[in-house]
């Protein structure tokens, strides 16, 4: 499923505001019940109003003889994104000033941007920049920069806390099918999984222009933020690569921790970093000013692999099997988010009789082992009402599932009690 809907949404040309981001966003409702929200150009959001809204239509650049050397319909990373429309003919040099390639990539196309400056432009391969000979080429780009919108999309399901778990992707990038569709991808394939299960916390979906974006979502539901206790940014997460924590300004918040729990435990090649105030939207969620336990979960890390906003950041380069496995690290990490639980030992004065519980072998004089029944020891010893789940996993080198699986034994025999609760 995921990867289908990656190349569903490939095509489309999408930016932090227009028709593109409504297409995808009315395909994601397809999947999952999304609500779309638009918020009118000139609105403020903290230090940033929105801007005014882009579309396009069709963009070319003929050569002195009449042929079409560039084409929009072709691969609409050739557009300067958020580009003005123009229509003239102007000798090679005057468009040198227009064009943006790779020269250290010369086959590939690149991906730019002038969200915030009002000009136009194109990109093309190197290679072929270099082929252009001397004359006049015409130059159109069918575009409008107008009162408009900027549009996201939020899916809400509720859970029986109040408590939130916040999964964010941006939707304004063009065709680049890892940096972002994966991560859309990703997010509403997990969402979907969601609505079968009985969940403890509730759990918002965001899909949201960068930057922008996140700051708008922020600025309107200041109110809300008291509720999020984890959170995860997904980008970049379809390609063969191991995974990549970016962990949240806090360094150490239960989601940075449940997150590199879970990937030590099922082995999966993995690099932790520590925040830096540079990167996708978990910068916004992480500001001084919100300081939200949000971190940023990929595979290969923006910035550091060839393919990042060029064009061979394609649909050969996202692996269905990568999407799938992403998928399936998001459910291991709910199942840690939805399992922590803090305990109280309701026989804590020596340890109790685990044999006549139905717990413990009745043959004396065997030693200790198996991680089941250690498990159970660990539990018992530091539920003492200032330990979760999540710490006796840790503390104990244990998998959590066998610490959840321990703590539910004991609690089925009357060894445990939950704390704050009768």
């Amino acid at each position: 499923m995921e990867y289908t809907l990656v190349k569903k949404l490939f095509p489309i040309c999408r930016s932090i505001t227009g028709n593109g981001v409504r297409k995808s966003l009315n395909i994601l409702q397809e999947h999952i019940p999304l609500e779309i929200h638009e918020v009118p150009t000139g609105t403020n959001v903290f230090d940033w109003k929105i801007p005014k809204e882009w579309n396009i239509r069709d963009a070319w650049i003929k050569d002195p003889d009449g042929n079409k050397i560039i084409d929009f319909k072709q691969n609409n990373l050739h557009v300067l994104n958020y580009s003005t429309p123009v229509s003239k003919n102007i000798p090679l040099q005057e468009l040198k000033e227009h064009l943006y390639t790779l020269p250290e990539q010369p086959d590939l196309i690149p991906y730019r941007t002038s969200y915030y400056s009002e000009k136009w432009g194109f990109c093309l391969s190197h290679n072929q920049f270099q082929q252009m000979k001397e004359g006049d080429y015409e130059v159109f780009i069918d575009s409008d920069l107008s009162e408009g919108s900027l549009t996201y999309g939020e899916f809400y399901i509720k859970g029986k806390s109040e408590k939130e778990v916040l999964i964010s992707a941006h939707i304004c990038h063009p065709s680049l099918a890892n940096d972002n569709l994966s991560g859309i991808a990703a997010s509403v394939s997990f969402a979907k999984s969601l609505l079968q299960q009985e969940l403890q916390y509730s759990y918002r979906f965001l899909y949201i222009p960068g930057t922008i974006g996140s700051i708008t979502w922020l600025a309107q539901n200041e109110g809300k933020l008291i509720n999020i206790k984890h959170g995860l940014v997904l980008s970049c997460v379809g390609d063969s690569a191991g995974f990549t924590y970016k962990k949240s300004r806090k360094g150490n918040s239960e989601t940075d921790r449940i997150v590199q729990k879970v990937l030590s435990e099922k082995e999966r090649s993995h690099d932790v970093r520590e925040f830096i105030p540079y990167g996708y939207d978990e910068r916004q969620y992480c500001s001084p000013g919100f300081d939200l336990p949000v971190g940023c979960l990929m595979r290969s890390h923006f910035g550091e692999f060839p393919e990042y906003h060029t064009s061979a950041d394609n649909l050969d380069f996202v692996k269905p099997e990568a999407l799938q496995d992403t998928v399936e690290l998001l459910k291991n990490i709910t199942e840690v988010i939805e399992g922590n639980r803090i305990y109280i030992n309701q026989n804590p004065k020596g340890e109790p009789n685990l044999g006549k519980r139905g717990l413990y072998s009745k043959t004396g004089g065997m030693q200790m082992t198996g991680s089941r029944k250690m498990a159970i020891l660990w539990v018992l010893n530091l539920s003492d009402g200032n330990h979760s789940l999540l710490d006796i996993a840790e503390r104990s080198g244990l998998p959590f599932h066998e610490i959840r699986d321990a703590a539910n034994s004991l609690l089925g025999v009357g060894l445990l009690k939950e704390a704050n609760k009768d």
